[in-house]
């Protein structure tokens, strides 16, 4: 038996023995056409070099592309685990010409590969072609010696492919393989064509034409070649299966899901196991590409394929979660061919055990509560729509699994009355938002969310994609197109350009497309938290709704908010680390050139500490750890030890950001986050605190740079002191000695030139000097100097005060900008003078007022100089 890998293997190698290049499967998540939710085709990472927008270094090429059908108009979820060939999750072999071999080489290929390298018998497979197609007709009857009746002419679009409206087009001539006239059906176009028995393996893609919009249909100057194998129905043909769930990859899985659950893998329990062992596949490879389950888009999407499986598995009456226990085989059967399923294998394994943990419990719930609403309801009944919505919106419980629960007693529920309680809902809720203070724009953005749903944010995994305008705001009101020179708010289905939140500033780039649009984006918001919106300046061309547009975010600005959103992060733990428990953020800005950290505690930082905190989160940036994500429910998060940020709202589920290790098994930070951050600690380069202060009682501010900007910043700082050392005609280590040195030597020269200005005034100079003189019964000395301080001035009061028996001192000291007055009496006088009176009233006669002390000793300043006193 030829295995699934064996097939794919083979294949690849044969067309790169012919010289084809050897592409890896792109992501699930197509960043080239965003009217796509997942890349569905083979040809689909090769859409723009088919069309002459992209150039690539081969002209042929071949692949083994992962494909998801879940959503939109290719939804095959419905049918998946009751038919014999549909899943979500599929691989599409390929081989492709970009204007090389055309028609004549893509056959002979084909039917050798099928017929002498594979072995396939030659009897058993018939061909189609379109109707007018009579080169690709002489050809098969040419190269493979097919009867004409085995070369079917159909006339329908099912053999002619067309990539849109407009564009490369062409016919397409399709391989069939005939199981045998034991299973019912006939061969393409006849009326049993919907029968088993014809198989469609291969079609070979024709592309000649380029279909002009509403106009003609022309020859392409280059003709192409697109073809598409399904894996899972060729490896069922080469071993020798009708079913495709019957090939070794999933009789694999579908065993060990029997084996787990101790149930049988046939008979009445069988589809329950086809479900799981096909969107396991599906879940797990779009968690590998950066697809998280989520509320909308394609997270919604993912969920839905999740909870269809572990509806399944509570059906087979598993006990506890079942799908991340299911991966390990998963990743046996497939890592080989694709490592990246392999490298996140724990956060597959996390993402399911996760989503299922929570599920069940809303699964117990609902169902309980359904039970209890239907417990009147009979065959034929249907539930209420306002009930049905009870349940989604008050218990997370989803219409369609409602839908689901009651099909099996043919209940119905009534979609009308459903539809109708939501749209109360959201008429609540844009009531609300109008009393927030914010109605002037709120109905635009309620309109765009109701009629398109929230923006799809792809800037986790991506840096630039293809995004499709819907809507565009100018001067507050909706318009259908802007021109060069125009200030709008373009939004998209799908952006890489982060919205500020969080603390985090939106993001800044560029849009590009047709027409000669060159457009830039001076920021990014987020409106309803669902709506994107690039705040846009056309620079030339034009833009319209319904246009695809490529937006490219500023890597260099992105990765400095990144390194200063994750560096807040490690500086939140350090400071708890240092300070203690109480810790909490208080607020944050996450800037391109700067980060501020707000947090609780109530005394100014240490120098000490400071140090200790900046050594730590640099120790953690060094050791380069990776960052690492999971999507967990507020309360699972907090109870797993995640910090839940300040100001942050959080819905069903969050972000939950982990980096760096800590002394034992877990990890150094892991906060509740939805911001972009680092893939590795490393990638900050540097953290540098540059200031610490108080913001209000009990928080304090840090401020801090990281990276380029850090070490720009001690660069500055060492050039300032290379220049103090030059004028100090020292070396930089030597500059605190000099320093000092020169401190020293300026506060002995400013005390030898106090005792100077003391001994000049004590011996009769530097002021205006009086002898005492008799004032009623009292001798008064005055006397006024010039330069001397307040404190000298004190010391001065007491010396004279001591030269005379009994009486009193009264001294100036004038200086530019104000006087400074002391009074003194001796302590004979001190029970019947105030020296504060005293020295009131001589301020006051120098044209100020004020003054105190003590009854012997008062001193006052007149800090706006009127007069110059001369005498009391």
């Amino acid at each position: 038996m030829t295995s699934t890998n064996d097939i794919r293997r083979s294949f690849l190698d044969y067309f790169a023995g012919e010289g084809h290049e050897r592409v890896a499967s792109s992501p699930l998540v197509p960043h080239n056409d965003p009217t796509l939710m997942f890349v569905n085709a083979g040809m689909v990472p090769f859409k723009n070099v088919f069309t002459g927008l992209e150039h690539r270094a081969y002209s042929t090429a071949t692949s083994s592309q992962k494909c998801v059908r879940a959503g939109g108009k290719h939804n095959d979820l419905d049918n998946v685990g009751y038919t014999a060939r549909h899943h979500t999750f599929f691989e599409m072999l390929g081989n492709f010409s970009f204007g090389d071999y055309f028609k004549e080489r893509a056959i002979t290929l084909a039917w050798a590969l099928l017929t002498k390298d594979w072995g396939l018998d030659p009897n058993r497979l018939t061909v189609t072609v379109y109707h007018t197609d009579d080169e690709a007709f002489d050809l098969w009857k040419k190269i493979a010696g097919l009867p004409d009746h085995r070369i079917i002419r159909i006339p329908t679009s099912d053999n002619f492919w067309a990539m849109g409206d407009s564009g490369p087009c062409g016919p397409c001539s399709e391989i069939f393989y005939d199981h045998g006239d034991h299973i019912p059906g006939g061969p393409p176009g006849s009326p049993d064509e919907d029968g088993d028995r014809f198989v469609e393996i291969w079609n070979l893609v024709f592309m000649q034409y380029d279909q002009i919009a509403g106009g003609p249909r022309l020859d392409l100057p280059k003709p192409s070649i697109d073809t598409g194998m399904g894996l899972e129905r060729v490896a069922a043909v080469m071993q020798g299966v009708h079913d495709n769930y019957d090939t070794d990859t999933f009789r694999a899985l579908i065993a060990e899901s029997g084996n787990l659950t101790k149930t049988l893998t046939t008979g009445a329990t069988q589809a329950s196991h086809r479900v799981i062992a096909d969107h396991l596949r599906a879940s797990s490879f779009l968690i590998g590409d950066g697809v998280l389950p989520a509320s909308e888009g394609r997270g919604y999407v993912l969920r839905r394929i999740m909870r269809r499986a572990m509806r399944h598995a509570q059906l087979l009456g598993a006990a506890e979660p079942l799908m991340y226990r299911l991966v390990p085989s998963l990743v046996a059967e497939m890592g080989s061919a694709y490592p990246e399923l392999v490298r996140a294998q724990p956060l597959i394994e996390a993402t399911l055990l996760q989503e299922e943990t929570r599920f069940r419990q809303t699964l117990n719930n609902g169902l309980k509560l359904l039970d209890e609403a239907t417990a009147t309801l009979g065959e034929g009944d249907t539930l209420p729509g306002e009930t049905a919505f009870k349940l989604y919106d008050t218990y997370g419980f989803p219409y369609d699994l409602t839908e689901d629960a009651l099909r099996g007693r043919n209940i119905g529920v009534d979609k009308t009355g459903f539809d109708e309680a939501m749209g109360r809902q959201k008429a609540a809720a844009r009531a609300a938002w109008k009393g927030s203070g914010d109605a002037a724009s709120a109905d635009i953005w309620f309109d765009i969310v109701d009629t398109l749903g929230g923006t799809e944010f792809t800037g986790y995994s991506s840096d630039a994609s293809d995004g499709q305008i819907v809507a565009i705001i100018k001067d507050g009101a909706q318009v259908d197109r802007a021109t060069a020179g125009d200030k709008v708010i373009v939004l998209t289905n799908q952006t890489p350009f982060y919205g500020e939140s969080g603390g985090q500033a939106g993001d800044a780039g560029t849009i590009t497309g047709d027409n000669g649009l060159s457009a830039k984006i001076s920021d990014t918001g987020k409106q309803l938290g669902r709506l994107h919106t690039h705040q846009t300046i056309i620079d030339s061309g034009n833009i319209a709704v319904g246009d695809t547009v490529h937006l490219s975010i500023d890597t260099e600005r992105r990765d400095q908010l990144r390194a200063n959103h994750s560096a807040t992060h490690l500086l939140h733990a350090a400071l708890r680390n240092r300070l203690g428990g109480h810790v909490s953020q208080k607020g944050s800005l996450v800037a391109a050139d700067r980060l501020r950290f707000d947090f609780s505690h109530s005394a100014a930082l240490s120098s000490e500490d400071i140090a200790v905190i900046e050594r730590e989160v640099n120790a953690r940036i060094r050791e380069n750890d990776a960052v690492t994500t999971r999507l967990m429910t507020p309360d699972d998060a907090v109870a797993a030890g995640a910090l839940a940020l300040f100001g942050e709202k959080y819905g069903d589920e969050v972000r939950v950001l982990s980096m760096g290790r800590d002394s034992g098994d877990g990890h150094y930070s892991v906060e509740l986050c939805g911001g972009t951050h680092v893939a590795a600690t490393g990638d900050i380069a540097l953290f540098k605190i540059v200031s610490e202060s108080a913001v209000s009682s009990g928080i304090r501010r840090i401020e801090a740079l990281t990276g380029e900007a850090a070490r720009l910043w001690l660069t500055a700082r060492e050039d300032r002191l290379k220049e103090v050392a030059s004028a100090l005609k020292a070396s930089p280590d030597d500059v605190p000695n000099r320093v000092m040195a020169l401190i020293e030597a300026q506060r002995k020269l400013e005390r030898e030139l106090a005792d100077a200005k003391k001994a000049l005034a004590l011996g009769g100079g530097g002021g205006i000097v009086t002898e005492p003189e008799k004032i009623g019964d009292y001798q008064v000395l005055t006397q006024v100097f010039e330069g001397l301080d307040g404190k000298q001035l004190k010391s001065l009061a007491d010396e004279k005060r001591a030269q005379i028996t009994s009486g009193i001192v009264f001294l100036v000291a004038s200086n530019p900008g104000a006087n400074t007055y002391v009074a003194s009496v001796t302590p004979d006088l001190s029970d019947t003078l105030s020296a504060v009176e005293i020295v009131q009233k001589g301020v006051l006669a120098g044209g100020g007022k004020g003054g105190g002390g003590r009854p012997d000793m008062a001193q006052g300043v007149d800090p706006a100089v009127r007069k110059r006193p001369t005498s009391l």
